[in-house]
């Protein structure tokens, strides 16, 4: 009589069925670091769209708006001639909507609260007498996603125009803190 090779159904069957658990228990981790990663997302698009400001502004030498959207995490970049402009569609550089890439439920919160815009002089620096904001908190909307599970990001501007992306929910001894 010849031995068995393979596996019988029962076995086969067993073995999905654990599979299957360990995934159903792995989901809501796998949910939690989607939305983290949006947030990390949005938080980056925001930051790199203050440095292309920062930067055109240099290699133009010209005053360079970056205007945040008061509703959601869009975002435009253009260059104005008086700190009183709104970014007129000819003089745009670059921009962002929110259709582009994952950033649905995110907020972006500006500090000091009703001002989303910054300009940027020719040397890089933050324009004086035009009250820019100083950090943008990025987080996902409490219906999504709870506090204790988000992981908030802050983007706070120097007055010398640096730009620094960290986390304002960890200790101080950490460099990634605030």
């Amino acid at each position: 009589m010849r031995g068995q090779h393979g596996f019988s159904l029962v076995e086969m069957i067993i073995t999905v069925a654990i599979l299957a658990i360990i995934a159903a228990i792995a989901v809501p981790s796998f949910t939690n670091m989607i939305q983290n990663t949006r947030i990390r997302t949005a938080a980056e698009s925001i930051q790199n769209g203050l440095q292309v400001a920062r930067a055109e502004a240099v290699k133009r030498n010209a005053k360079v708006k970056f205007q945040l959207s008061d509703v959601d995490s869009s975002w435009v970049v253009c260059e104005v001639a008086n700190v009183a402009d709104d970014c007129p569609g000819e003089e745009e550089i670059q921009s962002r909507s929110t259709s582009e890439g994952s950033t649905a439920n995110v907020t972006a919160t500006v500090v000091p609260a009703g001002n989303t815009a910054v300009i940027f002089n020719g040397l890089g620096l933050i324009e004086q007498g035009t009250n820019p904001f100083t950090q943008v908190d990025v987080d996902m909307s409490e219906t999504v996603m709870s506090a204790a599970d988000s992981r908030e990001l802050r983007i706070l501007l120097g007055a010398g125009g640096s730009i620094r992306m960290c986390n304002p929910n960890l200790g101080e001894d950490d460099p990634r803190a605030c």
